[in-house]
């Protein structure tokens, strides 16, 4: 399912912003530009979740993460915090995959 393989593309690049001091480096030196591409990706992610019936919370909260990730501190715990939960979402079968074995 494309929805899985997104939360695996989407959780790897949150733990790459989550980064301390590199991540936020990244982020200032291109001018917030990959915060609005998470955004963009996030909502991407979401609508193929939302197509394939699959836990979604992950690209809400990536949604709100590009909004909130400008501020230093709280931008590192939330990409920490949506990286992890998109990675586990991920790795967690769907019904669809499940029924068809």
């Amino acid at each position: 399912m494309i929805s899985t393989t997104l939360k695996w593309v989407t959780g790897i690049l949150e733990g790459l912003l989550a980064i301390p001091i590199a991540g936020g480096l990244f982020i200032l030196g291109s001018g917030w530009q990959p915060l609005m591409f998470m955004f963009v990706l996030h909502l991407i992610t979401l609508i193929f979740s939302v197509k394939d019936s699959r836990f979604s919370a992950g690209s809400v909260l990536g949604l709100i993460t590009s909004v909130v990730g400008i501020i230093p501190g709280i931008g590192w715990l939330m990409h920490t915090i949506t990286a992890i939960v998109l990675v586990i979402d991920a790795s967690i079968p769907s019904k669809a995959m499940n029924s068809a074995k």
